[in-house]
């Protein structure tokens, strides 16, 4: 589909007017972007996933038995909720399109922005009167009213200096005044989306009120820096040090000068400006999987001719839930496949396909280096066979 054709998702607007006016830079209201939309699964079924092991779940009360906006994180059982008051709560459980396929078909409706950008679905119920206050994420989020309704307000772009409550594991704003005009209540299928650092509130208004929240990856400058920092000091040989070859005699031998200072500031810079090191770690840390025990590896190499008898027998391989999977073009013919952190390079249309949706069956095998490269994925557990989802 054309970036120029309207999609009705975000109202009409097109991939590239929505990218142009609001990507990062003001909020979007849109009304029945899913149309008839049902939310695929209910309240009870999110309590469930809250309750088993591995699956990241938080309970966030306002008038807590231990003090306001009191915070427990999961695993729960069917007690704890049993003890709940009838108001004032939130269950958030993150990373449900790992658990749920109809859940993560959701994550199809957002290819007009780049799949890697993608964190995971997190989803909220909560009775009425439940929040987790007003507050401002560092990420830009879509908020799909799943059933239910849900009153959104919005505080405008606050700076990271803006105050927040002291003494709770929640980053509640101290103060929150509502912007005129951004005051609304959604209904199933409405979607928000906020940009970064945009304040806002959400505050059930039923007793069945179901929010998923498509958040989106943006590392920060810091730990951009660091993890480049170290990908790079891997690879560095331990004779390329700071250096002075030339340098004139000092004016007093205790002083740090300009001319040293340079010195180690060209060392540095130049070894960072390595636009092709830079793409190389780039794509590992936009792929690593949020949750790294979700990836089961194989005890036992996987024998390619094997795995390509079981795809001509009819079998068929599927990306583990939570994989992430990207690609970057090495020249015309050939790329870097980038899968959950790691890197291997292949032959170009072998990497578009693996990092696309599209099936991996017999017919994968007709690309070259199919074979072995499908037998690694498989071992890492980027990869397994369909029929383990069907048990």
């Amino acid at each position: 589909m054309s970036s120029d054709s309207p999609l009705p998702m975000l109202g009409g607007l097109s991939a590239a007017e929505f990218l142009r006016d609001y990507w990062q830079q003001k909020p979007l209201l849109i009304r029945g972007a899913l149309a008839d939309f049902e939310c695929p699964l209910d309240p009870d079924e999110l309590a469930g996933l809250a309750c088993e092991e591995g699956i990241e779940a938080r309970l966030v009360e306002e008038h807590g038995a231990d003090g306001p906006w009191q915070v427990r994180h999961g695993p729960f059982d069917e007690g704890t909720f049993a003890r709940l008051p009838e108001r004032d709560w939130t269950l958030l459980v993150q990373a449900v399109d790992h658990y749920v396929p109809e859940v993560a078909e959701l994550l199809e409706a957002f290819t007009f922005l780049p799949r890697w950008r993608l964190d995971d679905i997190m989803i909220s119920y909560a009775p009425p009167g439940g929040s987790v206050g007003p507050h401002v994420d560092q990420y830009d989020v879509f908020l799909l009213q799943g059933s239910g309704q849900r009153r959104w307000q919005l505080g405008g772009r606050v700076g990271d200096d803006a105050p927040i409550l002291d003494g709770i594991d929640l980053r509640i704003l101290e103060r929150f005044a509502v912007e005129d005009g951004d005051d609304w209540v959604l209904e199933p299928g409405d979607l928000l989306y906020l940009p970064p650092g945009w304040a806002h509130h959400g505050v059930s208004q039923s007793d069945d009120c179901l929010t998923l929240s498509v958040g989106f990856r943006a590392p920060s400058a810091d730990e951009a820096i660091t993890s480049f920092a170290d990908y790079l000091g891997e690879q560095l040989p331990a004779s390329r040090r700071y250096s002075d070859a030339g340098m004139a005699p000092p004016m007093d031998p205790a002083e740090l000068d300009d001319a040293a200072v340079a010195r180690m500031r060209a060392l540095i810079l130049e070894t960072l400006d390595d636009p092709a090191q830079l793409a190389q770690w780039f794509g590992r840390v936009m792929t690593q999987p949020k949750y790294v025990d979700q990836l089961v590896a194989s005890e036992t190499p996987t024998e390619p001719d094997a795995l390509v008898a079981a795809l001509q027998e009819g079998e068929a391989l599927q990306r583990s839930p939570g994989s992430r999977f990207a690609w970057r073009a090495l020249d015309d013919e050939h790329a870097t496949l980038f899968a959950d952190g790691d890197g291997v390079a292949c032959a170009l249309p072998l990497a578009r396909h693996l990092a696309s949706d599209a099936p991996l069956d017999a017919e994968t095998l007709a690309l070259p280096g199919a074979a072995e490269l499908l037998a690694a994925l498989l071992d890492a557990g980027s990869l397994a066979w369909a029929d383990e989802f069907e048990e």
